[in-house]
């Protein structure tokens, strides 16, 4: 899978550098890339991107990939949590808050950032991999979610925000 440029066996344009320059301040985590918000269902309500240089998929691809993505690392790492002995089944899904959860991974090419809120709504931030950690952001991101979204009369639930 390839977001942001870089090597892979299906590249398309070599010539890419695998990373943009960071520009200054990505320390403090002021170089957001792309945003997804998923809700419970797998529904993407919002996605925005701010700096993607390559293109390789149609968007609704591009965000059943990502949920898929989301959903296997949940799974797989509720399963590999030394601190239960429940393990059940490898694809179940599972309740927001249930079993180990994850907050981040970093590529040579990104960095994914992931909250989950107790109803279910799915946050993704993907910044530079020198971004710092980004959970404060996305918790500040979610309360304008509930504030201007879950709050207006005219939203109708599950439905894309516009």
């Amino acid at each position: 899978m390839q977001f942001f440029g870089g090597g892979s066996l299906t590249s398309v344009a070599p010539e890419v550098t695998p990373s943009p320059a960071a520009p200054p301040g990505t320390g403090t985590g002021a170089n957001a890339q792309v945003l997804y918000v998923f809700n419970r269902n797998g529904v993407c309500l919002l996605y925005r991107e701010w700096h993607r240089p390559l293109h390789t998929l149609d968007p609704t691809q591009d965000h059943k990939l990502m949920f898929g993505l989301l959903f296997s690392l949940r799974s797989f790492t509720s399963k590999i949590d030394p601190t239960t002995a429940e393990k059940g089944n490898l694809g179940v899904p599972l309740l927001p808050g249930q079993g180990c959860s994850f907050y981040s991974f970093k590529t040579n090419t990104y960095k994914l950032n992931f909250m989950e809120s107790p109803s279910g709504i799915k946050l993704i931030l993907i910044t530079h991999p020198r971004t710092g950690d980004q959970r404060d952001s996305l918790k500040h991101i979610y309360n304008l979610y509930v504030e201007y979204v879950v709050k207006n009369p005219l939203y109708a639930p599950g439905t894309p925000i516009k």
